[in-house]
């Protein structure tokens, strides 16, 4: 009874599924558009993607969210709502005083509303997830979630710990050692692909998420389209292909949907944001070098930086850091391209706790060390962060599976839209959804 309700609530939201069925969903972080569509101008052979461009559905990209970074994205693949409604707006949690030692929002108990994971537990459904962001303590019945702290061997027994209770003892017994959270290599991208079909295979899941982060990795180190980077989308296209024949030799209704959260921008130049606000009093350190105090402080996003009010609903304050960073975009070298507001940036869907956003031109970010020189070269090549109506940070779309409402190209689409369309797929309920399916 609860999945003939389920399935009329999808009914009524969403139209007729498209197709019902297991759902592989797989992300490519950093994966570009062009970089599968304009693939033979690369030189770049990625025969799986291309097979589902010519028998499934495309996006030709993929507008996202305030911020495009990865784990505001990936809520928003998993919930079809903005960072606003999802309640994850960074890939760090805001830490003025540094007591959070780098902590990354790893924890599914901070997104704010029902996920593809939930809808499917309700409808009695059994998930998979391997190394989603986001995950941990996610409603998934076989979860391997992201997590790492220092890449230490104690973190073998935080991700032993946080897994579904035997899972990794049991996966290792037969597979060797699991992948380090922190460790983004292809390899161990490959390693977790293993742990992926395994799991796969043997619990045949209604729905499967899984992360793959090299390409985003060698895209950030060497930059984007950079012949690194372009063998490393080569060699994710092979672990697609291994994981989508390891679900169809089951599951032969399977829709494969493989997304990505971003673009990407070349960098060349760190500006040092921290100084300014520092000279206006705005942050206080001690001899140390720690924070003591502070009215408002940036929170790094790459291509921009939310600020962040210790009293967001203080009149003075806020006209003192409005003025403050208008003089700042006057001056060319901070690479400032776009200042937003609150009301602009809840206009864009973004965070409600941050109460401005500098936008920085291409190939300028933010660079954390408040000693530095004005300008520095970019410790990176490649970042993304910039603000989603810049085309470079159009993410990707790749679906492929029986009884499709749409084939071919569908243009330029909504990140909002993707989960809609997967529970569509799954014939679950997902009316919180912002956007309408487009699959």
């Amino acid at each position: 009874m609860r999945r003939l309700l389920v399935l009329a609530a999808a009914l009524l939201l969403g139209g007729a599924p498209a197709a019902a069925g297991p759902v592989l969903m797989i992300s490519v972080d950093g994966l570009r558009p062009t970089d599968v569509i304009e693939a033979d101008a690369h030189g770049l052979k990625v025969p799986n993607l291309r097979r589902m461009m010519a028998q499934g559905a495309y996006a030709e990209g993929v507008t996202g969210v305030l911020p495009t970074l990865t784990y505001p994205s990936h809520a928003t693949l998993i919930t079809g709502v903005a960072p606003a409604r999802h309640g994850v707006g960074n890939n760090l949690t805001f830490d003025p005083t540094n007591i959070n030692q780098v902590g990354w929002d790893w924890y599914a108990e901070d997104i704010k509303a029902p996920t593809l994971w939930s809808a499917a537990r309700a409808a009695g459904l059994r998930t998979v997830n391997v190394h989603w962001p986001v995950s941990v303590g996610a409603p998934v019945d076989y979860n391997l979630p992201q997590i790492w702290r220092t890449g230490h061997d104690d973190d073998r027994k935080l991700m032993r710990a946080l897994a579904t209770p035997g899972l990794l003892d049991r996966l290792e017994h037969d597979l060797g050692p699991y992948a380090q959270g922190i460790d983004e290599s292809v390899e161990a991208d490959e390693n977790r692909v293993r742990f992926a079909a395994e799991l796969i295979a043997e619990h045949k899941p209604a729905l499967t998420t899984v992360y793959l982060a090299s390409v985003d990795h060698n895209e950030h180190a060497l930059g984007p389209g950079s012949p690194e980077a372009l063998v490393t989308i080569a060699r994710n296209d092979t672990m697609i292909g291994r994981l989508v024949a390891a679900a169809r030799a089951t599951e032969p209704d399977l829709t494969v949907v493989v997304v990505s959260d971003h673009g990407f921008q070349a960098v060349s130049t760190d500006v040092n944001l921290l100084a300014p606000f520092i000279a206006a009093g705005l942050i206080t350190f001690d001899a140390a070098g720690k924070v003591t105090a502070w009215q408002a402080e940036p929170w790094f996003m790459g291509g921009s930086a939310g600020v962040v009010l210790a009293r967001p609903d203080d009149p003075a304050l806020v006209a003192k850091v409005a003025s403050f960073l208008a003089g700042l975009k006057t001056d060319p070298e901070m690479g400032i391209a776009e200042l937003l507001d609150r009301e602009a940036i809840a206009a864009m869907g973004g965070a409600s706790q941050v109460s401005f956003l500098i936008a920085f031109r291409p190939g300028f970010q933010a660079g954390h060390d408040p000693r530095a020189a004005k300008q520095t070269p970019s410790s990176y090549k490649g970042m993304h962060g910039y603000l989603p109506v810049d085309p470079a940070m159009r993410s990707s779309l790749f679906v492929e599976g029986p009884g499709l409402a749409r084939h071919g190209s569908l243009g330029q689409i909504d990140m909002r839209a993707i989960a809609p369309s997967v529970a569509r797929v799954l014939r679950v309920a997902l009316p919180t959804a912002e956007a309408k399916p487009v699959f």
